[in-house]
């Protein structure tokens, strides 16, 4: 029998091995590979005042202080009379008033090297995208690295967050998103491509029904409040920081509570103790 291939034959295993590299390198593969060198982001409990809970999907249970639970896909809820602040794997410091329900659609995080020192930049590329159903937040960023992507959406608008400090109150009429520092692009909903851009100290309201928001200055006898929503966010960004655990291909960020030192007590003499 001869073993010479036939110009037919080579042109069939050429086309089989070249179908067989579209599978390797065809969309679904790649998206897997890509997110397999993302790692699950969580969110840190940092306080909580009252009650809230979380909605997985699977099961619904309480937020407990310092513990940390994935982020994508969670419903979280506050009762009445009931705040807590959360911190994101990404640095972002959240408060979150009582009777606030936030959806979190998306959140993905590259793996990154934890650096306790630069607390101002956050630690690798992450994409957020929270609705905001109802309610009142704080949000307290680090700068944002290139590449990553924030935005909150409530009924009547959204806001892409370039970084710094904003506050975000959705009702049943209107949005009003409050920036204190940094820049962040709001939007009236999707048909609103353009949007506007707010700078510190603005305040845009979105009402129901309306094709653009409406910008101007914070009313001064908000700015107190608005502040204590931002100083309990920020305050909260200290209390944790995260590392990336597991291999290459699974990686696993994990929460790690900032333990205040303990600080020894000084030596007092009484003055009639000392010597002449």
């Amino acid at each position: 029998m001869s073993n010479h291939t036939s110009p037919r034959q080579g042109l069939i295993c050429l086309g089989a091995f070249f179908v067989a590299g579209l599978l390797a390198f065809s969309p679904g593969t790649l998206a897997a590979q890509t997110k397999s060198k993302n790692a699950a982001g969580r969110l840190y409990v940092a306080s909580l005042e009252g009650s809230a809970q979380i909605n997985r999907g699977e099961k619904i249970e309480g937020l407990k202080v310092r513990g940390a639970y994935l982020a994508e896909g969670s419903i979280l809820e506050t009762e009445a009379k009931s705040t807590n602040a959360l911190v994101y794997s990404n640095g972002t410091g959240l408060f979150v008033d009582p009777d606030t329900r936030l959806e979190v659609s998306r959140f993905a995080q590259e793996p990154f090297t934890p650096n306790r020192a630069d607390l101002e930049v956050e630690p690798s590329v992450s994409q957020t995208e929270t609705l905001v159903a109802r309610g009142t937040i704080g949000l307290c960023t680090s700068k944002l690295v290139a590449g990553s992507s924030m935005k909150y959406s409530s009924t009547f608008g959204s806001v892409s967050v370039q970084g710094g400090k904003l506050v975000i109150v959705a009702d049943a009429d209107e949005t009003r998103i409050s920036l204190l520092e940094g820049e962040a692009l709001v939007r009236c909903g999707e048909l609103d491509l353009g949007g506007r851009m707010l700078r510190p100290g603005e305040q845009a309201r979105i009402r129901r029904g309306a094709s653009t928001a409406t910008v101007g200055p914070i009313p001064p006898s908000e700015l107190a409040q608005l502040n204590d929503k931002i100083f309990m966010a920020c305050a909260a960004r200290k209390t944790v920081y995260f590392e990336t655990t597991g291999s290459e291909t699974a990686p696993e960020i994990v929460a790690v509570p900032v333990v205040p030192a303990t600080v020894s007590p000084l030596n007092t003499v009484s003055p009639s103790q000392l010597p002449p």
